[in-house]
């Protein structure tokens, strides 16, 4: 007995269990691995929710968004621009023509570039904040939902709409008829 309980204690003695450790070296203790992931994703889910929160913005910003939304509008109303131009006065349409036709090749390939790049950056700008704005209105969803449901309840023709529930003041209210004087005067003319 005395042989069991020395290796028992061997074993599992001092708060250890040498199995179980022996067991961790070849294979993964679950309980643990579930620990480390679900703090794996709190972590990520608070980073992604830092991410899309909208920065507060300072004149300098608001100023630079007005900026960056005059290229489009410029763009488009200068060439209509050169259709009116070309309209109204053709020979000194064709005279600037020709000064953009002596532009090199390579400064039309440095324009389309910083076109696109413009461009793609301005896509992708919206695209974040459209992200964001999706994220807002989906925390909001539940709310909605709750809102729709309670005017769902008081539409005329869903049950127990007039319903007074356990406020008897309510339901007294309720079955006390109001005075209507033009509905007495009516009864009153057709006594007579």
């Amino acid at each position: 007995m005395g042989l069991i309980s020395g290796l028992l204690a061997l074993l599992f003695g001092g708060g250890r269990n040498v199995v179980r450790e022996t067991a961790e070296v070849f294979r993964e203790n679950v309980e643990s691995g579930a620990e480390r992931s679900v703090e794996l994703r709190g972590a990520a889910m608070a980073q992604f929710g830092t991410e899309f929160q909208a920065p507060s913005k300072t004149r300098f910003d608001r100023f630079m968004d007005g900026l960056n939304r005059l290229p489009r509008p410029a763009l488009a109303l200068g060439t209509l621009g050169l259709f009116l131009a070309a309209m109204i006065d053709p020979l000194w349409f064709a005279a600037r023509m020709q000064g953009i036709a002596l532009v090199p090749e390579p400064l039309w390939w440095l324009l389309g570039v910083i076109v696109s790049f413009y461009f793609g950056a301005r896509h992708q700008i919206k695209a974040q904040d459209f992200q964001r704005e999706i994220s807002a209105t989906m925390l909001r969803a539940p709310e909605v939902i709750a809102n729709l449901e309670t005017i769902r309840g008081l539409r005329d023709d869903s049950p127990d709409a007039a319903d007074t529930g356990s406020d008897a003041s309510l339901a007294e209210a309720v079955n006390q008829p109001e005075s209507n004087p033009a509905l007495e005067d009516w009864k009153r003319l057709r006594k007579t």
